[in-house]
């Protein structure tokens, strides 16, 4: 009786596309922060812990050419977008103007390493101390 239990089990959350979430973080030009996390020594030591990602990110913001999209949550993981994300957030980018860090929240289901973006919003950013 266990192994068909296991087996239902294992069959019904194998169909299971994708999940939905919630990300927030900031919006970055995909290929640009995929090119910096790569850009390491290959003689270093230091490897993913003394990674400067705010630098990463303030060097990779969308710019008017950008095509590739995603956002970089807190923890430094990069999550992409589908080709329609990448529309809503390029037409974001062009309204949030050319600032070095765009905070915004993603609202959609992960497929596979690519977000399918439902919506995506500016988050407001906090008050300087």
């Amino acid at each position: 009786m266990k192994p068909r239990l296991w087996t239902a089990l294992f069959l019904a959350f194998a169909s299971v596309p994708g999940f939905a979430g919630t990300w927030s973080g900031a919006l970055v030009d995909s290929k640009c922060f995929e090119a910096e996390e790569r850009n390491i020594s290959p003689t270093s030591t230091l490897g993913y812990v003394n990674r400067d990602k705010d630098l990463e990110i303030r060097l990779c913001y969308p710019k008017p050419k950008t095509k590739d999209f995603a956002v970089v949550d807190f923890d430094g993981m990069l999550h992409k977008l589908d080709p329609a994300g990448n529309a809503k957030a390029a037409e974001l980018a062009r309204m949030s103007g050319r600032r070095p860090r765009i905070p915004v929240t993603v609202i959609g289901e992960m497929s596979g390493k690519v977000v399918k973006v439902d919506s995506i919003s500016v988050q407001p950013e906090p008050a300087a101390k």
